[in-house]
């Protein structure tokens, strides 16, 4: 085992690295700085491609350039940048191109703030670019998964030759904790990027064309239904999620990211008190673990949804329950991070008003 001490962001950076990262496309904006920064220095080093682009617009549209020849690549921002990238994204996923989004939360709307936030879920996972399109979104809570899940991504994106982001909030893009770097990602088996990649003019093969435009509505129809038979594999197969103490709960939290390790803070203390109280957590927003949801325990009789915003992952929630069980929410906004006592005193509230 070979543990250090990173930042959330410099892990998703030397992630990138690992996971066979061939280019980065990227803007400045905080709080996700590090990753280019770090980026700059090492890419260079180990002959890959580094770009400051002019504008977040750019950077996306020279992350489908490369993706279109059959690099493995990836870009990064926060909130508003990731806004500003959404038209590339939707071209990405109606071209069928792979690539990785990293996306570090920080509090909106509009410019905001810089402090933590889980704000963007609609954006995420609803997307916020034009057409019938979806990009498989996942959330780690801890530095470690965050590691990993950046190397899983660049592999699930080439399988499903399909945008995949991953959406942390900016206190876990800042935080330090000791990161085991020489755990080993399972690797997946890639179809040739030789059969649609740019990779050059062959006469022996069919022409290649990256494209996301079908004139003819028909095809594009047909376009269409190819990609949510996509989806709809990506549903069936890629739903993750964590349960903890379900087993005799009556009320079961749903959070994820930041909000999830302070709601495992929040159960432990209650717990000792008497409360039977557990937790699921997602870890994929997109496609969101309904099957997290199919069966619960006899016991349980609340819900409670806690979130860093107004209410967004609150929706899913309710079309997971679908009218089963009372969904009750928390929330803080604007970059406010809960104690765990606050979550404990909604729970006891729960509990003792009903």
């Amino acid at each position: 085992m070979s543990k250090v001490l990173l930042k959330g962001n410099e892990a998703v950076a030397l992630a990138a690295l690992k996971g066979g990262c061939d280019a980065f496309f990227g803007y400045p904006i905080t709080p996700q700085n590090e990753i280019p920064e770090y980026l700059s220095k090492y890419m260079k080093e180990q002959g890959k491609v580094f770009l400051q682009a002019e504008s977040e617009i750019a950077a996306i549209n020279m992350v489908y350039g490369a993706s279109g020849a059959g690099a493995r690549v990836m870009t990064s921002s926060s909130s508003p940048g990731i806004a500003l990238k959404q038209e590339g994204i939707s071209y990405l996923c109606g071209a069928n191109l792979p690539c990785v989004i990293v996306n570090v939360m920080r509090g909106g709307p509009g410019l905001g703030g810089i402090q933590p936030s889980q704000a963007d879920y609609y954006q995420i996972t609803r997307g916020g670019g034009n057409g019938d399109y979806r990009v498989i979104s996942y959330a780690p809570y801890n530095i470690q998964e965050l590691y990993e899940f950046v190397q899983r991504a660049f592999d699930v994106a080439d399988y499903y030759r399909n945008p995949v982001m991953i959406a942390i909030d900016g206190l876990l893009g800042q935080m330090m904790e000791p990161v085991d770097t020489s755990v080993e990602i399972k690797k997946r088996e890639i179809p040739d990027k030789e059969t649609w990649a740019t990779t050059g003019y062959n006469p022996t093969n069919k022409r290649r064309i990256i494209n996301s435009l079908y004139l003819d509505p028909q095809e594009l129809e047909k376009h269409n239904q190819r990609l949510i038979e996509k989806y709809n594999q990506i549903q069936e197969n890629e739903q993750m999620y964590e349960t903890y103490f379900l087993e005799d709960s009556e009320v079961i939290i749903v959070a994820y990211g930041t909000m999830a390790r302070i709601a495992l803070s929040s159960i432990a203390t209650l717990r000792e008190k008497g409360y039977r109280v557990g937790l699921i957590r997602p870890i994929t927003l997109w496609p969101y673990p309904l099957k997290a949801f199919e069966n619960l325990p006899t016991s349980a009789k609340y819900i409670l949804c806690a979130e860093l915003s107004a209410g967004q992952m609150i929706d899913d929630v309710k079309i997971a329950i679908n009218g089963r069980l009372p969904v009750y929410f928390f929330g803080r906004q604007g970059g406010m991070v809960p104690d765990p006592e606050e979550i404990s005193a909604v729970v006891k509230k729960i509990m003792e008003e009903k």
